[in-house]
């Protein structure tokens, strides 16, 4: 393993670990909303290092990245995609395959809106969000999100940690061991509340992207998921003509946590698959 320090959108420091065979195959992994780069574990731990390039990284704001509280830092898509695009270049990934969860769909979808998509091979969306407005709220994205935003970006300490434990055990269909959620809990209560809260005042609409992707896009979805509901993945699928679907039955919001061999074995698949055509 190592670590990297790269300077993303507006010169923010960003912290990023990559794992594997820097020859091989890249993935690039990309967190959600009060992640960090920990919540991969499952993957770069895996056999999936003896085969590919696998890079991960904490987003502006969140685990190890600089973190400063102003709310421009996160409110422009343009400084989203000039981070992506600066670990590519400084890691030198040929190609890799973006893997984005929940939140990182609105980030993959700003590298492309910005860049293009010549860059990469393809696109896992994992739980993924792409839209971001009143309208979404209770059909696209669901109370596993909704209920715990005003006690997660309060300013009381108290209401944080009822917030967030709430959020982090309704993430999965099904509970996860004792020590997986210890940890989990700990990468999401490190992230600033004011940082949550500018995340979420966007409004995002990336039916513009979806709509132009040439890439192959592999749609990765529980369908027990209350957080981003199954709705956003038939929303992906309808207006991305090249997205297939992988739908994962009494699984919530994290398939790479709830059944990894799965989720691993697919992945490993789409990857060789998009850099074959």
């Amino acid at each position: 393993m190592k670590i990297h320090s790269v300077n993303g959108g507006n010169g923010l420091r960003l912290h990023v670990r990559e794992w594997g065979k820097v020859d091989a195959p890249a993935i690039l992994f990309i967190h959600g909303w009060s992640q960090n780069h920990l919540c991969w574990l499952k993957q770069y731990e895996s056999e999936l290092a003896s085969s590919f390039h696998l890079v991960a990284f904490d987003l502006r704001g969140h685990g190890m990245s600089e973190a400063p509280e102003a709310s421009e830092h996160y409110t422009q898509s343009q400084a989203w995609a000039d981070d992506i695009a600066a670990i590519i270049e400084q890691l030198g990934l040929t190609h890799p395959v973006l893997v984005g969860w929940s939140y990182g769909g609105f980030v993959i979808c700003d590298y492309i809106r910005a860049y293009g998509q010549d860059a990469i091979a393809g696109i896992n969306f994992v739980g993924a969000a792409v839209t971001l407005d009143r309208a979404a709220f209770g059909v696209l994205i669901g109370p596993g999100f909704l209920d715990h935003v005003p006690g997660a970006i309060a300013d009381d300490l108290p209401a944080n940690i009822q917030a967030i434990r709430a959020f982090v055990h309704g993430c999965t269909a099904r509970p996860l061991r004792r020590d997986e959620c210890e940890i989990a809990l700990s990468w999401n209560m490190v992230v600033p509340p004011k940082v949550r809260a500018a995340l979420v005042t966007r409004v995002i609409d990336s039916d513009d992207v979806l709509s132009s992707l040439e890439r192959p896009v592999l749609m990765t979805q529980g369908l027990s998921d209350k957080v981003i509901f199954p709705a956003m993945g038939d929303h992906i699928l309808k207006t991305c003509r090249t997205a297939n679907a992988s739908w994962y039955p009494e699984t919530g919001h994290a398939p790479f946590l709830e059944d990894t061999p799965r989720f691993n074995r697919e992945l490993a698949d789409f990857v060789r698959k998009a850099r074959q055509l």
